[in-house]
């Protein structure tokens, strides 16, 4: 056993190690111009405007070249028609334009026509699907910053094709953040490009859709592709709006509406919660309407949900309706300074119609408290009535009906009453 032990343990020194294939390829060196001029002979044998042949010669090239490696470089190529230097130029060697890219859109654009370079690389994502992090986290995201190189009608090419490739789920939304830089934004070049993009998208889309999209790409504030001086709800919507996308305008106006009422009710709770006097109240809610105006029909529902979601209910149910009639008629003096008109006071109604349907705590009390509403001035007999013929919502509306028909036709007998009078 000893001599065993003595005896020296065979050695590796001088043996070569065949390095792993992945290590090779990992160190070698990056040749984008060499990939180029490789990828260009397949696509060269292709007849124009044969985007099926180009799809197979794609996917055929997908097995020999090394796609992922060069998935920038394929991209530029494919989009753009060939490589770029640093800050957007194209690098100038003496190599041609690439015989397929989406610059090779007919002019002016359209969705269609781009959309049929599009299906192209949707294909070969399809079928290597590990090219759609690279298009979306590195490719798309850099050449929309350099998109000012380009020509207006170069521009719209790629703007339709960002547009198609986000809503067929290709790429995120996110890359829009790259036409936030101030060398695009300071000229409306970004503004402009983001217009064709959500014209392009609605053409094949909803507008729901571009909502989502939008959302979870992380794009928040539409007024960051605007120069600083044009930085206002009002621009946003008269752009909007002349460019034909009415929707786009709707959606920001609805989605800013919301912002604020949430601010509003957030800020009425925290003025009730401190006890503030009613007299503070109302003279903070119309300064901060002074601010940033929110419509009459909107801020009367916003102040009504700050001010019930302030009442702490009892535990027990008999007892709920009396509390509401309390607190309502309490709040009515906050209420009232903004019940300024037939739409508003219907709009109140509503509210309440609303409040009283998803609550059935009190929905028994609502007849009771469009009579405080109405002693206290917040809302008129005409504005019960109209609602009553013709405004009322469809949640809860024939029981809310029902239950409001004789406060309805007494008012409508003193009307009556008054005109003879």
């Amino acid at each position: 056993m000893s001599q065993q032990a003595a005896v020296p343990k065979p050695s590796l020194q001088g043996v070569r190690i065949k390095a792993r294939k992945g290590a090779v390829k990992a160190h070698a060196k990056h040749e984008p111009t060499i990939f180029r001029d490789q990828l260009y002979k397949h696509l060269e044998t292709v007849p124009e405007n044969d985007f099926e042949g180009v799809t197979n010669k794609l996917v055929q090239a997908g097995s020999i070249l090394e796609y992922l490696k060069y998935a920038d470089t394929l991209f530029e190529i494919l989009l753009v028609g060939g490589l770029l230097q640093p800050g957007g130029n194209y690098l100038d060697d003496g190599a041609p334009p690439s015989p397929f890219s989406i610059l090779k859109a007919k002019e002016p654009a359209e969705v269609a026509d781009v959309k049929q370079y599009v299906d192209v690389l949707n294909k070969l994502i399809r079928r290597y699907k590990y090219l759609q992090r690279p298009l979306e986290q590195t490719s798309l995201p850099t050449l929309l910053q350099y998109i000012n190189r380009w020509s207006d009608a170069e521009r719209d090419k790629v703007a339709i094709a960002t547009a198609l490739l986000i809503a067929q789920g290709l790429a995120g939304a996110s890359c829009l953040q790259s036409l936030t830089k101030d060398h695009l934004v300071k000229n409306d070049v970004a503004v402009n490009v983001v217009t064709t993009i959500f014209r392009a998208y609605l053409a094949e889309q909803s507008m729901d859709h571009l909502a989502s999209a939008l959302k979870r790409g992380g794009i928040k504030d539409l007024l960051a592709f605007f120069p600083e001086n044009k930085r206002q709800d009002k621009v946003l919507d008269d752009h909007f709006r002349k460019a034909g996308l009415p929707q786009v305008a709707d959606w920001w106006t609805k989605r800013q509406y919301a912002s604020l009422k949430d601010d509003i009710i957030k800020a009425l709770q925290e003025l009730l919660e401190h006890e503030t006097s009613h007299d503070e109240i109302v003279a903070a809610i119309k300064s901060r309407q002074e601010e940033r105006s929110l419509p009459n029909t909107e801020l009367i529902q916003c102040i009504w949900q700050g001010l019930v979601s302030s009442i702490d209910w009892s535990a027990r149910q008999d007892q709920n309706e009396a509390l509401a009639l309390r607190e309502i008629t309490n709040f009515g003096d906050v209420l009232e300074p903004f019940c300024n008109g037939p739409k508003t006071e219907v709009a109140l109604i509503n509210a309440v119609q609303v409040y009283c349907y998803e609550d059935t705590r009190i929905i028994k009390a609502f007849p009771q408290i469009l009579k405080v509403l109405y002693n206290k001035d917040c809302i008129s007999d005409q504005a019960i009535i109209y609602w009553h013929q013709k405004g009322a919502k469809p949640q809860g509306k024939q029981h809310f009906l029902q239950a409001t028909a004789p406060l309805v036709k007494f008012l409508q007998e003193q009307e009556e009453s008054e005109e003879e009078e």
